[in-house]
């Protein structure tokens, strides 16, 4: 917790400076009515003809009064915009960290933890800080000076005081040795929660193909009722401490009237004023202390979960990213690649994924990657944009090892078309544009060389409305739209992860034939299933399990390449191939 208020700025400090200040002259003028009060109760037993002297008091009580709700209003107002202010700066921090994890981070913290971390997580210490500001300040200074207004008047009522208030410590005590552990499992179940909701939205339409909506209603509902219940029991135990402060409360103004009586009786007339103004005194400074700790019981309500809350974001921010910056901004063998005895493995895995990989890439060359399911392709390829880093072995994209570049240098060069193509919320235009500065007729041209003509049919054109993910486009729309975001960037190298898949033969002839033409002057990396996709490629490099097993030509593989050989005759007829 203290970790994250480190990042409090100069502003940020003043404003707190200000509200601890604001707060003692609170204090100052709430610890003076009960003075006024004793006053008032002196002077009518003294003194009951004295009207005007009576109702000067009252007037300074009111005044009193007034200025500690201004005082509320500003601490309120100042409170409330720091606490704005920090959760929007500790949002954008959390937020600007999640995008720089790498796979292996993403894998780690988990997707549906992460919106919790950046959202309900940073929630809780913003309440914190809007209530604490104005609670967990000045409930110890209330308190603090209630009893040292009292100390020394009376040993007998300040004994009674002393003893309410000590019942009230034990209690807040055990109450939140027996809480905070509960609302780590608050947090981790929360996290549960939203990551089945999001598997659900995600995964809807199989759960209706199987019907499955039984077994995923139970599936939540398990983990549903185990954060409700453990909600209520954090609940029940904080219930206790309503009961157990009214006694105190009331327990503590019987008890000093109760000994005020015996103490008046048995004193001199004289002091017996004295001892009844104190019973006043006592009761109104009593509650004030005790108010306090109800003060304080509420920010002991929140403090434990926001404690748990900025342990989580502490550990999003404070962990190490993978993918490290570079040094350098541009390489010297513009559009080439090569792999130097590259071998890989998944940071959760015992064996290697990618074994002593080594080839090639000149500028302007087409180089196809083709093997079994398993065997590495996409893993491979995922090197050079840098998702991962080889275990072992070099990647160099112009002639400059990945890891040397800065990484927003390097994916300047790069266009990647992933396996699963993904559409942002927006336009046709703003998905293509996506993180490019190109207009409109760059736009059009992406989009006629990835042939997504489908576009020029729509109501609004490169204007019509995408729906978050894509789902108001089909599969193949999609994947051509994401190459038409790759075109539009006009990069040096291209990656295409099986990027063609969803795609017809006759459009994805047309769209090779388009692709070749456009990029003949880029570096281009293309990842396939399908023989016809990739058998005019400049080069071939042939994957089984993990291992480079062959390079050449698609001519070249049909006579040394057994398992080319073997892809080959399961997908086209040996006229085909020999005829391509």
């Amino acid at each position: 917790m203290i970790k994250l208020f480190k990042n409090l700025n100069k502003k940020d400090l003043l404003i707190v400076l200000a509200c601890i200040l604001i707060m003692l002259f609170q204090v100052w003028i709430e610890l003076r009515l009960p003075e006024y009060m004793s006053e008032i109760t002196r002077l009518i037993e003294t003194n009951k003809d004295n009207i005007s002297e009576i109702m000067m008091q009252g007037v300074y009580m009111l005044l009193c009064a007034f200025l500690s709700m201004i005082s509320a209003i500003i601490i309120g107002y100042f409170a409330s915009s720091l606490s704005a202010s920090f959760s929007l700066n500790l949002r954008e921090r959390v937020f600007k960290k999640v995008n720089d994890l790498s796979n292996k981070e993403m894998k780690e913290f988990k997707t549906s933890s992460l919106i919790t971390r950046t959202t309900n997580d940073v929630t809780q210490i913003e309440m914190l800080i809007a209530m604490g500001l104005q609670a967990l300040i000045k409930a110890p200074i209330m308190a603090f000076f209630a009893v040292s207004k009292i100390l020394g008047k009376s040993i007998e009522l300040s004994s009674i005081v002393g003893a309410g208030v000590l019942i009230l410590l034990i209690n807040i005590i055990f109450i939140m040795i027996s809480v905070l552990p509960k609302f780590k499992v608050v947090q981790k179940l929360t996290d549960g929660v939203n990551n089945i909701a999001r598997e659900n939205l995600m995964g809807i339409r199989v759960i209706r193909a199987f019907n499955a909506s039984k077994f995923e209603g139970k599936r939540f509902n398990k983990v549903n009722t185990e954060l409700t219940n453990t909600h209520i029991s954090i609940t029940k135990t904080f219930a206790r401490m309503s009961p157990i402060m009214n006694m105190v409360m009331h327990s503590l103004t019987l008890f000093i009237y109760f000994v005020g009586s015996f103490l008046i009786v048995e004193a001199k007339m004289v002091d017996k004023i004295e001892i009844f103004s104190n019973m006043v005194v006592f009761t109104s400074y009593g509650m004030q202390v005790i108010m306090s700790f109800l003060m304080l019981t509420m920010i002991f309500m929140i403090l434990p979960r926001a404690n748990v809350s900025a342990k989580r974001i502490n550990e999003v921010l404070d962990s190490e990213i993978a993918i490290k910056d570079g040094f350098k901004n541009k390489g010297y063998e513009k559009g080439t690649i090569e792999f130097r005895d590259v071998s890989f493995k998944y940071p959760d895995a015992e064996g290697y994924l990618l074994k002593n990989i080594s080839f090639k890439v000149n500028k302007g060359e087409t180089v196809a990657f083709i093997g079994s399911t398993g065997s590495g392709k996409s893993t491979l390829i995922n090197l050079v944009p840098r998702f991962y880093d080889a275990t072992e072995g070099i990647v160099l994209v112009d002639g400059v090892d990945v890891k040397d570049y800065k990484v927003a240098s390097l994916n300047n060069i790069i266009g990647y078309v992933p396996q699963k193509a993904f559409m942002f919320t927006g336009t046709v235009k703003s998905n293509v544009k996506f993180g490019s500065k190109v207009k409109d007729e760059d736009i059009l041209k992406s989009l006629k060389v990835a042939q997504a003509e489908f576009v020029s049919k729509l109501d609004n054109g490169i204007n019509s409305h995408i729906a978050r993910g894509g789902t108001n486009v089909s599969g193949g729309q999609k994947q051509r739209l994401s190459i038409a975001r790759a075109i539009a960037k006009n990069p040096e190298i291209y990656i295409f992860d099986d990027t063609f898949s969803a795609l017809d033969y006759k459009t994805d002839l047309r769209l090779r034939k388009a692709l070749k033409k456009y990029t003949k002057d880029a570096t281009t990396l293309i990842v396939a299933q399908r023989i016809g996709t990739i058998m005019n490629a400049d080069k071939i490099v042939v994957l089984d399990k993990g291992e480079c097993v062959g390079i050449g030509t698609h001519k070249e593989l049909l006579n040394t390449c057994e398992v080319y050989k073997e892809i080959a005759y399961s997908q086209l007829s040996k006229e085909e191939l020999e005829n391509a």
